[in-house]
Parts: structure tokens; C-alpha cells; sequence
């Protein structure tokens, strides 16, 4: 029975399929012969090449498809990440010893060595991760334990910051390899080439994905963060036509973001063109393809990042170009042009507080509005800042880490800061796709992660549900489910009830006795509402 499958955007990069038998798995691909690697229960093949490397005239290029493959390949370990842009540690002035750790751990970790000519593998955030990080191996060997097998695909593709995080992560967009900005790029038709690779690998999965056992018609695409936001645009891709590449798709925290047109960040072009000697080039995009690759990268290296002032205002990011996004991405879904098909997304419940660690200088309310018109809304009028401060107010109660009173006020602004940002970027755009597509797809199911908030100063932080899945935790069982089923519900277990616009139910993971329970996602609802609109009008 063909196994189903699942693709995971910034993650490892490879296969890891069921029923190793004694001795190294061999496959066959066209003229060409893998050999893998055994773990447990599972086979891993891994670095696979699914098109050609984007290097010297190919950068900035949409990407090729790889010739027929010939010959042997080691696939027992993963090639080099892509290239990833430094992050920068952040000020941790105030934070108690155990939050400062905290922040390191879950924040920084390793991954292999980046290079320009890449292999299948992935990181997060559009800046971020590594495909070492995460191992599909857990996902695969609970799936034959549930009696569903699924083969686990992941990709490497180009994005631009190097922040590795142990979870999966950060939003960070795919640097300036991926996720070029200006109006040259939109000109050439080279936009969003993190996503265009994404997609090439789906292709290459429908090609070859029978001669690992899968099956081409039951295709799941999963991420987290930079990851969610990567499947969440595939589904307004093309109109919502999903090509047939894909049936089903896992968000966490990830929707559809507000972004405009990618001449929006021409500034970050100017910048990078100035800062490699290619200003006075008659062809500034054709000088970008000549730069060695670790001028290229230092220069990206000196843009924004993750953890600079403007932790979620990123130089690279996915915008409309007018090729692979035709709109804003909400607009897109205020229009229908999405693919109706069935989904689950979910949020942590603080998913602001690690971004908002940049911010320790805001401290006063005249600061604090000045912050939000400065690197947020710098077009919105002051009526409109002012009525942002009103419903995301400085009572420290009322901010994120939610629902743990005067704690964790390291700053009197920091939790308002990070209420307003964890809603902005991630809970209210997931509250807009759902208010768009429920009236049409009834096939939807949300959670919400409240656990760690016991963890100073950053509560139930941004990726902590990833621990719910590459853990064993009960999020393993409802993503393998759903893939599946299309359904995350098995036959036993606590039961996730489908989302409806008029309960508004979802599931919520908690800490302690009581696991998980049902609750309504009705909180902060003025609030988020605001934002939506606010956004709508002002896209970065």
C-alpha cells in the first residue's frame, strides 16, 4: 500500500520512508543509484538534488529542474545549508540568568555549514534553520506504530538570515537569495525564489516520489513559521490552483502575512546593489549574479536582523511581484483565490515575546508609540497609533507572556510590545484566512499552544509547539492523521473538533494535569480585528 506523505518547508532535506531491510536501502532514480542510510524502523536518503544549483549565471534565476540523474550518489548525510544570514545576539539586559538561557537554548543551535550551491535542505524563518535540526525519522517510525506510514520530505530552498534555531524557525525570509526585493527584480520575473524552489520540489516529488514507496495524489505540505507562511502561499499561489501538486496542508503559526508589492523594499536593493560595487552597473541585477559569494553574503550579513530594532519589519521577505503572488496575500484571500482544501493552523499562545527582546530600550508610552509609527505604520496617521495604544494598553496585566499577571515585566512596555507583535504577525493573520475561508471549506481545524508558560520572560514562545511534534508529543499523532485521513483526529485519543466560524473551537495544549481541552478563539478579538485592517491599508 503506497505510503502517504508529508513536505515539511524549512527542515532537513530528505526522504525518510518506512521498512528498512538489512544492509544499506538502495534506490533507484532514472540512470542513478542512491544509497541511504538504515535508522531503526526507517530508511533516510538524504541530500538528494531536486534541481540545479542556483550558482553563477542560475543566481537570481528561477530554478532548473536537474538533468536525468546517472551514475552512484551517497545520499547517507545532507549537503551544506543554504546560505543563512547572521543573526545577532540580543540584548539581554534585565533578563534573569535562567531567561537569558532559556533564550540561547531555544534560539541558537546548530546547523551544518551554509554554501550557495546547496542540496535539499531547509531552514526557517526565511532566514534561518537547518535540515540537521530536525529529524523525520520520529514522525516516520510513530506513523508505522499507528499503522498510517508516511514518507517524510523535506527541502532545503534560498532565504537569507543564519539564525539557527533549534525548533524550526524564525522568521526570517530567505535572505537576499530568496527573497529579493525592488522593482528590477519584479521587471526580470525573478520574485520570491524561495518559494519558486519550494514548488520545483514539489515537482520533483510527483516525478519521483512512487519509486519511494509514496503516493503522488496524497500530498501534505507542513511548516512552521517562515514554514506555515511558505504553505500558506502556495495556497493563494496561482490563484489557488495547487497544480494538482498538493491535497492538504499543516500551519504552525504561519498564515498568509500583510505584505505589498516588492518594490516596497527597494530600499534593501539599493542597499545590497551600493554595498556589493554594483551601483553603477547599466544592469544592476546581472552585476548581483557576478559578486563572489562572500562579498554577497557579507553585504546581506549587514542588513536588518532577526534581533536588530525591527526584529519582524525584514529587509527579505516574500512580496507581491506579480508573477507567483499576483496581490497581497490577504487580499488574495479577501478575493477567494484560495485553495480549497483542508488545513489545520494553530498559534503559541506568546508569539511576540522572543521578537520583542530588540525592544528593552522602549520603556515609555511616548516611546512606545514612536516605535510602532517608526518601524511598523510609518504611514499611518497618529489618530490610528493612538488607537492601537488604546487597545493593546500598558496595563502589564494585559500583555504577553498572557495570563501571567505582573510577571514577567522586564520592561513596562515589553509585554505590550510583545502582545501587539505576536497578534499582528501571527494570530490575527491566521484569525483573517479562516474568517475567509470558512465559508466555503468546512474541512478546517485550529489549535492553540498555551504550554511553557512557566518560561521567563518569553511564556509559550514563538516554534514551542514543534517540541509537540519532533518530541512525540500528541501533535505527531494529528499531523501523521491528517495526513493520512485528512482528518488529525485516529480512531481514539482526545478528539479535535473541525473549526466553524460560529463556535470558533479549538484545540488547546496545556501545562499540567489537564492536557488539553477545548476553547474559543475569541480572545483579543477588537484588537486583532484592528489590526487586520490597519494592515490591510499600511502592507510592509
Amino acid at each position: 500500500m503506497p505510503c502517504r506523505f508529508l513536505i515539511t518547508l524549512a527542515l532537513q532535506a530528505a526522504f525518510f520512508t518506512t521498512a528498512a531491510p538489512a544492509g544499506a536501502p538502495i534506490i533507484s532514480l532514472d540512470g542513478g543509484t542512491f544509497t541511504g542510510v538504515a535508522v531503526g524502523s526507517t530508511e533516510s536518503f538524504l541530500g538528494i538534488p531536486f534541481a540545479k544549483p542556483p550558482v553563477g549565471n542560475l543566481r537570481y534565476r528561477l530554478p532548473q529542474a536537474n538533468a536525468p540523474y546517472q551514475g552512484s550518489y551517497d545520499a547517507t548525510s545532507f549537503g551544506p545549508s543554504c546560505p543563512q544570514k547572521s543573526t545577532g545576539i540580543p540584548v539581554l539586559t534585565g533578563l534573569s540568568s535562567r531567561a537569558a538561557e532559556a533564550v540561547v537554548n531555544s534560539v541558537y543551535g546548530e546547523i551544518s555549514p551554509d554554501a550557495e550551491d546547496f542540496t535539499p535542505r531547509s531552514q526557517g524563518g526565511f532566514d534561518s534553520g537547518g535540515p540537521t535540526i530536525y529529524d523525520g525519522t520520529v514522525i516516520v517510525a510513530r506513523s508505522i506504530t499507528l499503522g498510517t506510514p508516511v514518507i517524510y520530505v523535506s527541502m532545503n530552498y534560498r532565504y537569507p538570515y543564519a539564525a539557527s534555531m533549534i525548533l524550526e524557525r524564525e522568521f526570517t525570509f530567505l535572505r537576499g537569495f530568496g527573497f529579493l526585493p525592488g522593482k528590477e527584480v519584479k521587471a526580470a520575473g525573478v520574485g520570491n525564489l524561495g518559494l519558486q524552489d519550494q514548488r520545483q520540489a514539489f515537482r520533483w516529488v510527483q516525478k519521483y516520489i512512487t519509486q519511494f514507496g509514496g503516493d503522488p495524489t496524497k500530498v501534505t505540505i507542513w511548516g512552521e513559521s517562515a514554514g506555515a507562511i511558505s504553505v500558506s502561499l502556495h495556497m493563494v499561489a496561482n490563484g489557488g490552483n495547487t497544480e494538482g501538486l498538493f491535497r492538504a496542508a499543516f500551519m504552525q503559526s504561519g498564515a498568509p502575512i500583510p505584505v505589498g508589492d516588492i518594490a516596497n523594499g527597494q530600499e534593501s536593493y539599493d542597499a545590497l546593489v551600493n554595498d556589493t560595487g554594483c551601483s553603477d552597473a547599466s544592469d544592476t541585477l546581472a552585476c548581483l549574479r557576478t559578486v563572489p559569494y562572500g562579498a554577497l553574503k557579507g553585504a546581506i550579513d549587514r542588513s536588518p536582523r532577526l534581533f536588530d530594532y525591527q526584529p519582524l519589519r525584514l529587509s527579505w521577505l516574500p512580496r507581491t511581484d506579480g508573477v507567483f503572488l499576483t496581490d497581497n496575500p490577504q487580499r488574495l484571500l479577501q478575493q477567494g483565490k484560495v485553495a480549497n482544501i483542508p488545513y489545520v493552523t494553530g498559534n503559541c499562545d506568546d508569539e511576540g515575546t522572543l521578537f520583542s527582546l530588540s525592544a528593552l530600550n522602549v520603556t515609555t508610552e511616548s516611546q512606545l508609540k514612536a516605535y510602532v509609527k517608526t518601524i511598523f505604520l510609518p504611514e499611518a496617521t497618529n489618530e490610528e497609533i493612538e488607537e492601537l495604544a488604546i487597545l493593546y494598553p500598558g496595563d502589564i496585566t494585559k500583555g504577553s507572556p498572557f495570563d501571567t499577571g505582573v510577571l514577567n515585566a522586564i520592561t513596562p512596555q515589553f509585554k505590550r510590545i510583545a502582545a501587539f507583535q505576536g497578534d499582528g504577525v501571527f494570530q490575527a493573520p491566521r484569525r483573517w484566512m479562516l474568517q475567509n475561508t470558512l465559508p466555503f471549506n468546512p474541512n478546517v481545524w485550529v489549535f492553540l499552544s498555551k504550554r511553557l508558560k512557566f518560561l521567563p520572560v518569553l511564556g509559550s514562545v514563538h516554534a514551542s509547539d514543534i517540541l509537540n511534534v519532533y518530541g512525540g508529543g500528541e501533535l505527531t499523532n494529528y499531523l501523521i492523521h491528517f495526513a493520512a485521513n485528512l482528518d488529525p483526529n485516529g480512531e481514539s485519543g482526545f478528539q479535535w473538533p473541525k473549526y466553524a466560524l460560529g463556535s470558533r473551537q479549538i484545540l488547546t495544549f496545556l501545562d499540567g494535569l489537564v492536557p488539553l481541552t477545548i476553547t474559543s478563539d475569541t480572545y483579543r478579538e477588537a484588537s486583532m480585528n484592528y489590526l487586520i485592517n490597519t494592515t490591510l491599508t499600511y502592507p510592509v
